[in-house]
């Protein structure tokens, strides 16, 4: 239940959404750079850590599945809260467990225990589900044909940390045998420390609240809009045909880019790689991921986000052929490689979020956001669960084709709906 007063700081900026919409922005940049150096810092060496605990590469995808797992359980929580009390508490409670998880893998790293490690991994991943989440917090306050790029002015943020985390791999390393702690768990101090700074620039900062703003501002215009019938409001008449095709591009856009970026830094590794040359390849990929979201956004607002939905499979495609085609040696083709999975899922991301913007009402856009995040959740943990199965048991390229080839499914679901309406 929400409550129908509106707090006071959401009331004093309703003579100016715009101005509060910038605002909004500004802190949610700020946190997105701290939590994508959280993010990324885990991606470049959970899987290294774990087949280095358990002697498997069969389960060095288990990571990868356990904290995207984590996050399905916290977008709900996130989701919920935020429905609840707004952003902003949603938003931090996000973070503030990240942090713990990252503590809880420092800790089992320590102690050897591959138990603690799984069951840390799966807290951790609340970083995750809370880093999407925030995309959904800029786009609130968005104007229906800005919100492609307010959705990607928060992603895009996520790139000075999300590249940075994956370089600082090595330097966090020696950081944590210094201190007595394994090599590989170094990255997870950043993690901890970055979540955590996150979580309180958002609980010191994030006022107003976007979200309860936006239901202000809606309550507003419908009353306008019944004294006033031309009076023009928000069309979210897609229904629930739109709830799924966004949720669709960004749940397949997820399964194929988690199960070929786990399993690369493992066959880079495989090569003769070290930390540095695959902390390069991720650091890549993240930026790819994040960097080109102001041009993404821009697209999906102009030429609508069915043909951007439609690019992202294609771009997946041609990511799984060069991945798949690509040399183990070969440093700089797995890089170009994943900078298209990267772009691929960037795409996918921001056309498929404003899908789900465009189409759910403000009275239960929080909740039904974080039900969508459940399912992108439970995509990446498949992707991560299954990439390593299918790399012991057929190898990287083979995982990288199949990747490409089941991306094109969005082809025919985008098709599909385009034509419906």
């Amino acid at each position: 239940m929400t409550s129908s007063a509106a707090p006071a700081d959401t009331t004093a900026h309703m003579s100016d959404p715009a101005q509060a919409q910038r605002r909004v922005l500004r802190v949610l940049v700020a946190s997105q750079v701290l939590s994508g150096a959280g993010l990324a810092a885990g991606v470049t060496v959970g899987a290294l850590l774990a087949q280095d605990m358990l002697g498997s590469t069969g389960l060095a995808g288990l990571p990868s599945a356990l904290f995207t797992a984590g996050s399905a359980l916290a977008a709900v929580a996130v989701g919920r809260i935020s429905q609840a009390r707004g952003r902003r508490p949603g938003l931090a409670t996000g973070y503030l467990i990240g942090a713990i998880g990252s503590a809880g893998v420092i800790i089992a790293a320590v102690l050897d225990d591959p138990v603690l490690l799984f069951i840390a991994l799966f807290v951790y991943g609340a970083g995750t589900a809370t880093n999407l989440q925030a995309r959904y917090a800029g786009a609130d306050l968005a104007a229906p044909g800005h919100r492609g790029r307010a959705v990607s002015t928060v992603l895009v943020a996520t790139t000075l940390g999300g590249v940075a985390g994956p370089n600082l791999a090595a330097p966090t390393g020696t950081l944590a045998e210094n201190l007595g702690i394994p090599n590989l768990a170094g990255p997870f101090i950043l993690s901890g420390a970055a979540y955590a700074l996150a979580a309180l620039v958002l609980a010191l900062w994030l006022r107003p609240d976007p979200l309860l703003l936006a239901r202000t501002v809606a309550r507003v215009k419908e009353a306008d809009a019944s004294a006033h019938p031309a009076a023009d409001v928000d069309d979210t008449s897609a229904g629930g045909g739109g709830v799924v095709l966004g949720a669709l591009v960004m749940v397949l856009t997820q399964l194929v880019m988690v199960a070929i970026m786990t399993m690369t830094p493992i066959h880079m590794h495989d090569h003769g790689h070290g930390t540095a040359a695959s902390g390069f390849v991720i650091a890549v990929h993240i930026g790819a991921m994040y960097l080109p979201s102001p041009l993404t956004g821009w697209l999906v607002d102009r030429y609508g986000r069915m043909r951007i939905a439609a690019a992202s499979g294609v771009t997946l495609l041609a990511s799984g052929v060069l991945a798949a085609a690509a040399p183990g040696d070969s440093v700089g083709l797995l890089a170009l490689a994943l900078a298209l999975l990267g772009l691929g899922w960037n795409f996918g991301l921001v056309a498929g979020t404003a899908i789900i913007t465009d189409t759910v009402p403000l009275a239960t856009r929080a909740k039904t956001q974080g039900l969508v995040d459940v399912s992108i959740a439970i995509a990446g943990a498949t992707g991560g669960m299954a990439s390593g199965i299918m790399v012991a048991a057929t190898g990287y390229p083979a995982l990288a084709l199949t990747g490409g080839i089941l991306s094109l499914a969005l082809l025919p679901a985008v098709a599909a709906t385009a034509y419906r309406r």
